[in-house]
């Protein structure tokens, strides 16, 4: 089942800006207003997921898993490429932006007299509408952090899983892994199975020692064998969903331990029916493709640095590349950009829509090394009008690559890439051609 973008909705007049009130971490506001609201959150249960990197795909794995299973589920997830209804998904269908605003709408007066964030009234609009829907089992994805974040008010999270947690968000959460490990490992509970594919050490034993004070227990996986060496195929694509896949099986094991009806074949199903817009996706523009990625922090610059590294095997080719890059003006816009750009490359760095932003000055500034192959673009539609116009050297869309000798692929020239934020694949994916229909 594969369920595309739906329609962006005007939201302006129930919720603040995100900018004018920024992260103001907590749980006795929610709190507060659940208990004002009737405690929806008390009325279904829930899987949570935290982590730095792949936490939406492994919801997305995890989703697909229960899908296949017949289970009556939903998705709450943050952020979204397009509209706000993507952060709410019932089963095989998006909220409706009547609903939304709807279900927003009833609970402003609970808002205003707990001073609940923009992030915290969304929160509490998505519980009492996965209350309402009688949804099975919920997913739900961590905001920011994790000890204090609105998800972790669910009081019953018998299975939590973990992507990849590296450094970011670091005026909020600490400036040392560990520190963010610790953060993130606040949304254990007693009882509860945590699942983990490998983390840095210091990581790994922050949460090994959380888990034990708190009476988790925690469980480590290894990613998933490639297809090739008879690993399960993906519907996302990438070595690193690898990972995030393994992390999703194992939460599926976990739940059929505890009694949900969740076969293999469901999770070998679900793994190849999973779906995911904006991570490693090849999209077109006038014909001609171009390679989608929302890394927005250096471990994310870093894993997609390495998947492009695999050109000789990968779709999106080797050699010289064009990037599109919009880099928000409080994440570690020097790191990302020297992991991401390689000798030969040349980038486009451009504002985000509504968020402040590095420059390309900025950067020339941070990378003195990196000064030729960094130009700055008025907008997002120039920066895309710039990847283009090296379309007569590209394949087109659907002619990736070419058989070589032997029957084997021989690799395709570079596919430009647009990454840096999510902002900026939603600012740009309504000028793409319409996205190719999946399998379903």
């Amino acid at each position: 089942m594969v369920l595309g973008l739906p329609a962006p909705v005007d939201l302006d007049d129930l919720l603040e800006p995100f900018a004018s009130r920024g992260v103001d971490l907590g749980l006795e506001r929610l709190a507060g207003a659940l208990a004002a609201g009737g405690q929806p959150e008390r009325r279904f249960a829930a899987v949570q997921v935290a982590g730095t990197n792949g936490k939406g795909s492994i919801c997305t794995f995890l989703a697909a898993i229960l899908a296949e299973a017949g289970l009556h589920y939903g998705v709450y997830r943050s952020p979204h490429l397009l509209s706000w209804c993507e952060r709410l998904q019932l089963g095989e269908r998006w909220i409706t932006p009547a609903e939304l605003r709807a279900d927003l709408g009833r609970w402003r007066p609970i808002a205003g007299a707990f001073h609940l964030t923009p992030f915290e009234l969304l929160t509490a609009a998505a519980f009492d509408r996965l209350a309402a829907e009688a949804v099975q089992l919920a997913i739900l994805e961590v905001g920011l952090g994790g000890r204090l974040d609105a998800t972790t008010l669910h009081p019953d999270r018998r299975v939590i899983g973990l992507a990849n947690i590296g450094l970011d968000h670091c005026e909020y959460l600490g400036s040392s892994l560990e520190a963010i490990a610790f953060e993130k490992a606040g949304v254990f509970q007693p009882g509860a199975i945590a699942v983990s594919a490998p983390q840095e050490p210091a990581v790994a034993a922050v949460l090994d020692d959380q888990a034990r004070r708190v009476g988790t227990e925690l469980r480590w996986v290894e990613p998933l064998q490639p297809e090739s060496s008879g690993g399960p195929r993906l519907g996302l694509a990438g070595d690193l969903q690898r990972r995030n896949g393994a992390v999703a099986v194992a939460m599926a094991q976990a739940l059929g331990e505890l009694g949900w009806g969740i076969e293999a074949g469901a999770i070998g199903r679900g793994l190849a029916q999973a779906r995911w817009p904006g991570r490693l996706e090849i999209r077109s523009y006038r014909g001609q493709p171009l390679l989608l990625d929302g890394a927005h922090n250096p471990p994310a610059a870093s894993a997609l640095r390495q998947e492009l590294e695999q050109g000789d095997r990968a779709p999106w080719g080797a050699g010289g590349r064009r990037w599109l890059l919009g880099i928000q003006r409080h994440k570690q816009g020097a790191a990302m950009v020297r992991a991401l750009i390689a000798p030969g490359d040349q980038a486009a760095i451009t504002p985000l829509p509504e968020h402040a932003s590095w420059s390309a000055a900025d950067l020339v500034a941070a990378c003195p090394a990196l000064a030729c192959q960094l130009r700055p673009v008025a907008d997002p539609a120039e920066g895309l009008a710039w990847l283009h116009q090296r379309a007569g050297s590209e394949p087109r869309a659907g002619e990736l690559a070419s058989p070589g000798a032997g029957g084997r692929s021989e690799p395709a020239t570079a596919l430009p890439v647009v990454a840096g934020s999510l902002y900026l694949l939603g600012a740009l994916i309504p000028l793409l051609d319409p996205a190719p229909v999946g399998p379903g």
